[in-house]
């Protein structure tokens, strides 16, 4: 599955002749409109708690077993745990100092997605506790970052430095979505996040997806050998982007420091437009069979701008799709001598 399953524009929510035919079933006109806008939060929390509790209550526990093998939010991930754990050793050992990493809650402020990407809320799983569960760590990593931004701004020396955030996560997502092989409801997504204040021109957000294409270029070396080709597309966005500026400080050194790596321009796709600022980037595996395949991407985003209602705050924001990368390049391991399992110690 793709890092990423971006709509060019939110989804507008729930058609209204379902909800006006859900208010007509239940014969409380004005139902939506009760619970969404005039009822508390708190009264609300408090409603959908007893709701719950009344429906968790209902049917044998055979019910368990049959949603559990029905639903696709719920199945365990078909890829080997020691996969990803390989790919996470590789990539966090190639963080830089000043890189913080961080396990992040499974769960968010309602509307973390929303409220920075253009992502319809019912794309996302909402909780009854006025969260919802994680379905891109780039978004909390935002948070994150602003919140360490926050911190930096009160101190004269600190203003200009900048945050370095990643995170390794399992991710939730619940947009329709296509059939076929590898597309599935959760999967696991390596990011990086570089939160920091305007350096003039397009300096730190080039700097910093610089200095996430180096982590993930030299971790994808680490963990795929030699043999892989890899590429990096990088895609102008807006009349207003220099090319020339990209080409001196982004495009020219990524070819210098890895001269093996195809690195070039790719042309805008409205999805990109909609999610990222300047520019965006996209890196690629060729795969023996199945040819060039995207395992990550990234690009500057807006998000600490609005949170901290600075016009001087960047941010640029990337990731890798782990369970795509591992699941496209499994590794081999070696296999553990037949005999008598270990001994459980008591």
């Amino acid at each position: 599955m793709p890092r990423k399953q971006r709509p060019t524009t939110p989804r507008p929510g729930i058609p209204r002749k379902i909800l006006e035919r859900i208010e007509r079933d239940a014969g409380l006109p004005g139902l939506r409109e009760a619970l969404g806008e005039r009822l508390p939060s708190s009264d609300l929390q408090s409603l959908l708690l007893e709701v719950y509790r009344s429906r968790a209550r209902q049917g044998p526990p055979r019910r368990l077993l049959d949603e559990y093998l029905r639903s696709g939010f719920l199945r365990p991930s078909p890829c080997p745990p020691a996969a990803l754990l390989a790919w996470d050793r590789a990539v966090l050992s190639h963080l830089p100092e000043g890189f913080e990493a961080l396990e992040l809650s499974p769960v968010s402020p309602l509307g973390t997605t929303s409220k920075l990407a253009p992502i319809s809320q019912d794309w996302v799983v909402s909780t009854n506790r006025g969260s919802e569960v994680v379905s891109d760590s780039s978004n909390v990593l935002a948070l994150e970052g602003a919140v360490h931004r926050t911190a930096l701004r009160r101190e004269s020396a600190g203003r200009l430095s900048p945050v370095h955030l990643a995170a390794s996560q399992r991710l939730l997502r619940a947009q329709p979505l296509s059939e076929g092989p590898g597309v599935r409801r959760h999967f696991r997504v390596f990011s990086l996040c570089s939160a920091g204040r305007d350096l003039g021109g397009l300096r730190f957000e080039t700097e910093a997806a610089l200095l996430h294409l180096e982590i993930y270029l030299g971790s994808l070396r680490d963990y795929l050998g030699p043999k892989v080709p890899l590429a990096v597309g990088v895609v102008p966005l807006g009349s207003g982007t220099d090319r020339q500026f990209l080409r001196e400080n982004l495009l020219s050194p990524l070819r210098q420091r890895f001269a093996k790596v195809n690195v070039g321009w790719e042309a805008a796709t409205p999805g990109g437009r909609a999610y990222y600022g300047h520019f965006r980037f996209h890196l690629y595996a060729k795969h023996p069979t199945l040819g060039r395949k995207e395992v990550g991407d990234g690009g500057d985003v807006d998000w600490t701008r609005r949170l901290l209602s600075d016009q001087k705050e960047r941010m640029v924001i990337s990731g890798i799709g782990s369970e795509r990368l591992c699941e496209l390049f499994p590794v081999r391991f070696p296999k553990r001598p037949r005999g008598r399992a270990p001994r459980a110690r008591a």
